[in-house]
């Protein structure tokens, strides 16, 4: 078993569903920055604009001035490790990559800011697009799928395709089938089961279920107390080949990957 990269999260905002108002100034931002690396993290995944469920929006300046101070602030302390900016604008990704990020997370895949197609061309940087019903303002109202992972691959194909005829290149696409972001419990566990579906595209494969809501309808669990869960599911996802695993709590998430590859039947 290949192990996956495991990037970290730090919201950079006031109300984000897991962690907003926590990394909100500058010396908070730092010190999460620096537990991150610490914990070993390969990409840390910057957003200064909350996706939860009817989450209401912010300005492109307010936007910016949340998330390029943190960006720097992970810069110095590293010249290596991957930052990814969390954005769905293409002015708030292209001040981003100039002040140090080396990765977009678009959760419209592209869709909501036509100049982000652009900013990605320009800078020829690795592009996370992700799936999502609706908007982050109406897509737990009530989503539906005739069959959930066959249209979300539908999606995909439609969307790389089209990236690519635009000049993107096919090694630089990641695909995130975008857990919770207009799915029910029973969605999210049947993306779950069905990793090997989004891998047969050919692209590198993100999971975000990092404390989501569906743990705490199928565990009955406060926010606070999803990170065990998180890391079982993070090791189903690396066996089933996840190239990604977006979290919180990277200590856990390591361990519980770590076990996964050691217990992973050896290559004959």
């Amino acid at each position: 078993m290949r192990q996956p990269q495991i990037m970290g999260i730090l919201n950079v905002t006031p109300d984000s569903f897991s962690d907003g108002g926590r990394f909100f100034d500058g010396q908070s931002i730092l010190e999460q920055a620096e537990r991150l690396l610490a914990e070993g993290a390969d990409i840390i995944d910057i957003g200064g604009e909350s996706t939860r469920p009817f989450a209401e929006p912010v300005s492109e300046k307010e936007e910016l001035g949340r998330v390029i101070p943190a960006i720097q602030a992970v810069r110095s302390l590293s010249d290596s490790v991957l930052i990814s900016i969390d954005t769905t604008k293409a002015a708030v990704a292209r001040a981003a990559v100039a002040a140090g990020a080396t990765m977009i997370n678009d959760i419209s895949a592209l869709r909501y800011d036509p100049d982000m197609l652009q900013v990605v061309l320009e800078h020829d940087c690795p592009i996370i697009i992700m799936h999502i019903q609706g908007t982050p303002g109406n897509m737990q109202v009530k989503p539906h799928y005739e069959d959930v992972v066959a249209e979300i691959c539908a999606f995909f194909q439609e969307r790389t395709a089209w990236m690519q005829a635009q000049g993107i290149r096919r090694e630089r696409i990641i695909i995130d089938p975008g857990i919770g972001f207009g799915k029910t419990l029973e969605h999210n566990l049947t993306i779950l089961r069905n990793i090997s579906a989004f891998k047969q595209l050919g692209f590198p494969v993100l999971i975000g279920h990092s404390r989501k809501s569906f743990f705490g309808k199928l565990l009955n669990l406060a926010v606070e107390e999803r990170d065990c869960p998180t890391a079982v599911v993070s090791a189903l996802c690396a066996w089933q080949g996840a190239d990604i695993l977006r979290v919180h709590d990277l200590g856990k998430t390591a361990a519980a990957v770590q076990l996964a590859a050691a217990l992973a039947p050896q290559a004959a």
